[in-house]
């Protein structure tokens, strides 16, 4: 009897309400039901903020098909959406930015087609700084400094090597007598297309030359049904080449860790995002400005992606583990269900929710939404991912409770349609609600 009240005491009174299970799979993914708003006036709670608007139009440019796109009929915007939007005009306006109204204003949601997403992702993830008036010379060195990496590492070895002769012919112009190939003797280890010498240059292409066509591969798979990156169009082309060479000069940058399946699915938001930046200017640097903003992105969470690490106390594993405590804290009927009754091992489907944030579990246009709060939230990023995936299961846990290992297991890897305004919601709940 005194096990079994303790065990009540495990799940908290408001996680008993309606408001947290998800509605049945034929409620549109948009639409919260009207009882929620009833159920959060008499809790005292505050307002689930405006739902989501239909995804976002994307501006059809000169020289650009619609349909290349994806784009869509814009609906009116809320009363709510404009008056959010004009008070992050007026904050990216200012001569210092202030970051603290910035988070707590991009945390209550970024108006689906506002156009100053990719200012505030820019400057959330760190590569604008906040004084406006350095933002020319910034951008400038960066984007020059990309310019300069493209040049030194996406040439081929016989390029490399054909410059090299040529600043040497120039070099030794007076004493050379004749302009053919050079005998066998004078080809160096490392000239040599056959060289097995570590230092080689052909050698090091022939190793890359996997990883290069895992890229390739991830790349053409990126999101096979948004026009964005998978039409025949040369906009999408010019898209899935942008994402090709970011990926390898990441790659090449980074040894330790390479290239890792899934970085594309990362990378994919940030591109599409400053693709459809409204400022012509930023238009001419979106792969700049996105390689920069994804290698900061993934600073944030490198640990999960280096295999070195996995076991480690920052690896993956301990990121799972995280989420699993952070349920138990919150639910501890729904997490005993899951691990000892069901045994299904948080692995299943938590490591991809945290590997590759969120970005296969939810339509494209909610993950950006997803992704405002990832990246505002002042408790940095991995510990607001927990608290989202902590709030997915909550969500479904009357399903979750009333099923076994395979009902459940199918049911985590196919995350059900859910209104994501109702998700940060509750994900923001588990904040100030423990138990």
């Amino acid at each position: 009897m005194v096990d079994a009240t303790k065990k009540q005491r495990r799940v908290p009174d408001w996680l008993n309400s309606p408001l947290w299970y998800s509605p049945d799979s034929n409620h549109h993914r948009h639409h919260a039901s009207p009882t929620v708003y009833v159920d959060i006036v008499e809790e005292e709670d505050p307002p689930i903020p405006h739902p989501v608007p239909p995804p976002p139009t994307i501006a059809v440019r000169e020289g650009r098909d619609a349909s290349d796109e994806g784009a869509s009929t814009s609906s009116v915007p809320s009363a709510e959406d404009v008056a959010r939007n004009a008070q992050l005009f007026v904050e990216l306006s200012k001569k210092v930015v202030n970051m603290r109204e910035v988070r707590r204003l991009v945390s209550m949601g970024v108006p689906d087609g506002a156009s100053v997403r990719p200012t505030l992702w820019k400057l959330l993830l760190g590569y604008l700084p906040t004084d406006r008036g350095s933002w020319p010379t910034e951008l400038a060195k960066k984007r020059s400094q990309y310019r300069h990496l493209k040049e030194e590492l996406l040439i081929s070895p016989s390029e490399v090597l054909r410059r090299l002769e040529k600043l040497n012919f120039s070099n030794n112009e007076p004493k050379c007598e004749s302009r053919g190939p050079l005998p066998r003797s004078e080809v160096t280890r490392g000239e040599h297309p056959l060289s097995l010498w570590k230092s080689s240059i052909w050698n090091k292409f022939f190793q890359d030359t996997d990883i290069l066509e895992q890229i390739e591969r991830d790349v053409l798979r990126t999101h096979p049904d948004l026009p964005f990156f998978a039409a025949d169009s040369p906009f999408s082309k010019s898209n899935r080449e942008a994402l090709r060479r970011i990926l390898i000069i990441f790659t090449k940058l980074n040894p330790g860790i390479k290239y890792v399946q899934g970085m594309n699915e990362i990378l994919a938001p940030l591109f599409y995002v400053f693709r459809n930046d409204a400022d012509e200017e930023n238009l001419g640097h979106v792969e700049a400005d996105t390689f920069f903003c994804f290698v900061e992105l993934f600073s944030r969470f490198r640990d999960n992606f280096c295999q070195q690490l996995d076991d480690s106390a920052v690896g993956v594993r301990s990121a799972i583990t995280k989420l699993s405590q952070l349920l138990r804290e919150h639910d501890e009927e729904l997490w005993r269900h899951l691990e000892f009754t069901c045994k299904i091992n948080p692995q299943f489907y938590a490591f991809r929710w945290i590997t590759l944030l969120l970005t296969r579990e939810f339509d494209f246009s909610d993950c950006l939404h997803i992704w405002d709060a990832l990246l505002s939230d002042s408790e940095g990023l991995q510990e607001t991912l927990f608290r989202i995936c902590c709030a997915m299961l909550i969500l479904i846990r009357r399903r979750l409770l009333a099923g076994d290992f395979t009902s459940n297991l199918k049911l985590l890897q196919n995350y059900p349609a859910t209104n994501i305004s109702h998700l940060l919601y509750v994900a923001n709940k588990l904040r100030t609600h423990p138990s």
